[in-house]
């Protein structure tokens, strides 16, 4: 994010900018609230799940940015009117301790399954579905690619040997990389971040697949710059803002950035489960309260 913002800043030095971080979850929620007296001007790194809620509800403008005909067409707003634009693709890991797993003599999980043995009692963090875009990437995969009442029924089992659900999809793998836990479902950048500042943690794609979501970004309806936002969207599309995602990100829009060896997760493209994101926003709301019936006792306080 500094990256971007020092990028968007020369980019427009005549103006002031000011940036709110939050949660996917947060967000959206925020967005929807504001909706009669809208406060931000643009949405930059939303899940694309989140976008189509958004714009489902009216509150995005109709724009397509320059350059956006040179993105991989997966990165592009489906269904017009055009509203948002895809930036990079998140996905969801097993970030896993080596030194505890060495010390214990636990193999690594290669499936998802393998997590509800009884050796993972207590010693799993995950990111909260309702707060976290990757917690909601992760149930929503599973959901997609086991079928509900099976994902549910496995949910059930994981749940079992989850310590907490903490609230951003990179709490997990940072509280793995400092050793407080063995195990973290979470952000595939922070686990590449941590692995690159030299953490003890092995990144893991599951051989079963999992479920993933864009990064993306689009103006708020009703904005009160709207020559400003289009000028930054229309930054946004291009091959030097991809080069920035990709200090982050293992895939993203622009088919002719090179991701660093450092960011790239070997097996990353092969695993994406065949998810909808379209399916993701229309049941976000059902899903989440269902998660939140069943698990929430163990949800970290905010």
């Amino acid at each position: 994010m500094a990256a971007t913002a020092d990028a968007v800043a020369r980019l427009l030095p005549e103006a002031k900018i000011e940036w709110v971080r939050a949660s996917t979850g947060i967000i959206t929620d925020r967005v929807i609230a504001e909706r009669d007296h809208p406060k931000a001007d643009m949405i930059v790194g939303l899940s694309a799940s989140s976008m189509l809620v958004l714009k489902k509800a009216g509150l995005l403008e109709a724009y397509r940015p320059e350059g956006a005909e040179e993105l991989r067409s997966s990165f592009l707003d489906p269904v017009q009117p055009y509203s948002f634009t895809g930036m990079d693709v998140y996905f969801p890991v097993i970030c896993l301790n080596i030194e505890q797993a060495r010390r214990d003599r636990i193999s690594s999980p290669t499936l998802w399954r393998d997590l509800t043995d009884a050796t993972f009692k207590g010693r799993i963090v995950m990111a909260h579905p309702g707060s976290s875009g990757t917690g909601y990437g992760l149930v929503a995969g599973w959901l997609q690619s086991m079928g509900e009442e099976a994902a549910w029924a496995f949910m059930d089992a994981l749940h079992a040997n989850v310590a907490v659900y903490l609230h951003t999809g990179s709490a997990p793998c940072l509280d793995v990389a400092r050793g407080e836990h063995l195990i973290g479902l979470g952000l595939d950048m922070r686990a590449a971040a941590e692995r690159a500042r030299g953490a003890p943690i092995e990144t893991i794609v599951p051989l079963d697949r999992v479920g993933w979501d864009l990064e993306t970004f689009g103006i708020i309806k009703g904005t009160s710059q709207p020559a400003l936002a289009r000028r930054i969207a229309d930054w946004a599309t291009t091959a030097e803002a991809n080069g920035i995602y990709a200090q982050s990100y293992s895939i993203v829009a622009h088919p002719r950035v090179q991701i660093p060896p450092s960011i790239a997760l070997s097996h990353a493209e092969t695993r994406m489960a065949k998810v909808s994101l379209l399916w993701m926003a229309e049941n976000r709301e059902r899903i989440i309260a269902e998660w939140t019936r069943r698990y929430d006792a163990k949800a970290a306080p905010q």
